[in-house]
């Protein structure tokens, strides 16, 4: 199973996600959940960098990714890289909803900021 953790900061802002695990929906190669996933969050990533100018700080190797939202952003760029990424997030629960068995989001919030 894909688990999904988004981290959110006090107000509810996306701070960071962490991406682990396969899907094991099919084969490698043909599986669509693993894909699906694959590309709504590298391509997230990819256009917070090239609609904003912000780099996250990524870790990424095999079945994990890691995303950090960089602190000290201007407010525009910081509401911008935010609407990228909820973006990212409701294209990830459309395919919750219909892969549940397959991948699973949790979403954490910071207590204090």
């Amino acid at each position: 199973m894909i688990q999904i953790t988004i981290n959110r900061t006090e107000s509810g802002f996306i701070q960071s996600f962490e991406i682990s695990g396969h899907a094991f929906f099919a084969n490698r190669g043909k599986d669509i959940v693993c894909a699906g996933v694959s590309a709504v969050s590298i391509g997230a990533i990819n256009a917070v960098h090239a609609l904003t100018g912000v780099t996250p700080e990524i870790e990424h190797e095999g079945g994990f990714l890691r995303c950090v939202v960089p602190e000290h952003l201007s407010e525009d760029i910081y509401e911008k890289v935010q609407l990228l990424l909820e973006g990212m997030t409701v294209s990830l629960s459309t395919i919750e909803e219909e892969y549940g068995k397959h991948i699973k989001i949790t979403f954490k919030k910071q207590e204090v900021e």
